[in-house]
């Protein structure tokens, strides 16, 4: 089983910069990077509801299970 992570494809929709996710959602660049790039081995929900809130879109837009 595999998550895959589609941050930078809402983040191109909102056209928002990484930078600016960051500062609006209060999480570090690194972390964020992370999570964009798909190595994060967990989000805690309130990182999840921040985004969704700043990109106005539901978790399913930013996670997506694809089986192996």
């Amino acid at each position: 089983m595999a998550i895959v992570v589609n941050l930078d494809v809402m983040m191109a929709k909102r056209k928002m910069s990484l930078n600016e996710l960051s500062e609006k959602v209060d999480i570090t660049l690194a972390n964020l990077s992370i999570l964009k790039t798909g190595k994060a081995k967990a989000i805690r929900f309130s990182t999840l509801e921040a985004i969704c809130k700043v990109l106005d879109c539901q978790p399913g837009d930013i996670l997506e299970y694809v089986e192996d």
